[in-house]
């Protein structure tokens, strides 16, 4: 901690939601530059309603950047959150470089999205059991934008096999391997 807090809670326990909000703050930097890398770089069908689609989330994820980095600062931390610093901190892949066409786009960013979802909800569990029900309240809130931007990410690959396939391995199953409806 750089900075006196008043703040009603143990020092050990701020110091690890303020190293919490950083890492989220660094994972949202880095998000937001990787929806911008796809903003920019989109190609193919449905270019327009996409590329407006990705600066809107974008702008999402630069709000969380700022919220985190506030309530890191509230904590008595420092918001560790230069563009270095982000690349350095962020637990969030590189963003695939060879993504051109738009479900390419789409499907990086829905891992990108899915990975942040569940650092915030990691930090929403360890906030409770730091007994600071802003930080979890906060998290909370970002973690609602983020499954909704998740979805409307998601919905624009709706059939898309490989996107199927893909969810089924996930989960375990052969779910991927079965047409829709079968």
């Amino acid at each position: 901690m750089n900075f006196p807090s008043h703040v009603n809670l143990p020092a050990d326990a701020r110091e690890e939601l303020i190293d919490s909000l950083n890492t989220l703050l660094a994972d949202s930097i880095d998000l937001h530059w990787q929806i911008k890398q796809a903003h920019w770089n989109i190609r193919g069908k449905h270019f327009y309603s996409r590329h407006e689609l990705f600066d809107e989330l974008a702008k999402h994820a630069r709000k969380q950047a700022d919220e985190f980095a506030e309530r890191a600062g509230t904590l008595g931390g420092y918001a560790e959150g230069t563009i270095r610093l982000a690349a350095k901190n962020s637990e969030l892949p590189e963003y695939d470089l060879q993504a051109v066409d738009g479900d390419a786009h789409l499907r990086a960013l829905v891992d990108r999205f899915a990975r942040y979802g569940a650092s915030i909800r990691n930090g929403i569990h360890r906030s409770e059991e730091l007994n600071d029900p802003v930080t979890a309240d906060l998290l909370t809130q970002s973690l609602g934008e983020v499954e909704l931007d998740l979805w409307f990410l998601e919905s624009h690959l709706h059939g898309d096999v490989r996107a199927t396939a893909r969810r089924g391995a996930d989960a375990g199953d052969d779910a991927g391997t079965r047409p829709p409806n079968a």
